[in-house]
């Protein structure tokens, strides 16, 4: 700060450095109540460039987490739309069986047997429609057709990842046949040839292969739902995984970029104080200098 020399008065040094002090505090006030008012710490990039761009890769890094969750979100509702569809297909083909084994034993007549003939046909009616509703933005889930569709095994659930080494969703690279209809499933409504269930009325012995038919049929959508099942534990770990990645990385950004609120009302306060101190100093030092006109008298 300059030395004053009160017997210059071309020269108001003194006022000089007040204004200097005046416009510091002033900046330094406005800094703060900015701060105040958006909540941030670093408002423009002179402040901290450096905490800026790092800021900057963690506000990327956490946005991108974010989606990843949103996609594995919708990728667990995907895969609950595809289990509701196998375990009602599962419920019909255990009803199926039952239904099957009641033609085994000759305890009832040939029109009973045509009865349940005529009743898994309906039920396998059934097993084709929801297989075909059971669709995702279009694409079928569990008949085998259009992409994304599962296939025999459900086999492969593979990852989507960014260049930053986050996951941001994942796809189905299994191939695709048949899937959970009745063709799938080894199964026809018919009343002769593999798989035709209409043939319980051929007689007990028929009936017995039938049921084998519809057990074999029921053990693979069983394992197409434990599948499913595994998918859905792996996307949950996968979440919970970038849940706490998430957290981590909001934290550091919020570090950096966010303002502590009560440390900027303290510094504001003080600057204002500061601002009206430094504004009756200014004055007194516009008038210091007039004490020199008492040597003229």
């Amino acid at each position: 700060m300059a030395s004053v020399d009160v017997t210059r008065v071309a020269g108001n040094i003194g006022a000089l450095n007040a204004l200097n002090s005046l416009n510091y505090v002033n900046g330094e006030l406005a800094l703060h109540q900015t701060r105040l008012a958006t909540g941030k710490r670093i408002n423009y990039a002179y402040e901290d460039p450096a905490g800026l761009n790092l800021a900057t890769t963690f506000d990327v890094r956490r946005q991108g987490l974010q989606v990843a969750l949103n996609s594995i979100g919708d990728s667990k509702n995907m895969l609950a739309t595809a289990e509701g569809g196998l375990r009602k297909i599962q419920d019909i083909l255990v009803k199926m069986k039952n239904k099957a084994m009641e033609a085994i034993g000759d305890t009832i007549g040939q029109s009973e047997r045509d009865a349940v003939a005529a009743q898994l046909r309906d039920y396998a009616s059934e097993i084709n429609d929801i297989a075909s509703q059971t669709q995702w933005n279009a694409t079928h889930l569990i008949t085998g057709s259009g992409a994304g569709g599962y296939g025999t095994g459900l086999k492969e659930l593979s990852f989507l990842v960014d260049s930053a080494g986050g996951s941001v969703g994942f796809s189905f690279t299994n191939d695709i046949n048949g899937g959970f209809g009745l063709t799938g499933l080894g199964l026809s409504t018919g009343s002769s040839g593999t798989g035709a269930i209409g043939r319980v009325s051929q007689g007990g012995s028929v009936a017995y292969t039938v049921a084998q038919e519809i057990d074999t049929a029921l053990a693979r959508v069983k394992q197409g739902v434990r599948e499913v099942g595994s998918f859905m534990a792996r996307l949950t770990f996968k979440e919970d995984s970038l849940t706490v990645q998430y957290t981590n990385t909001e934290a550091a950004y919020n570090r950096i970029m966010n303002a502590n609120m009560a440390e900027e009302q303290v510094n504001a306060s003080k600057y204002a104080i500061l601002q009206q101190t430094a504004t009756a100093m200014l004055s007194q030092a516009n008038v210091a200098p007039q004490f020199i006109l008492s040597l003229f008298r």
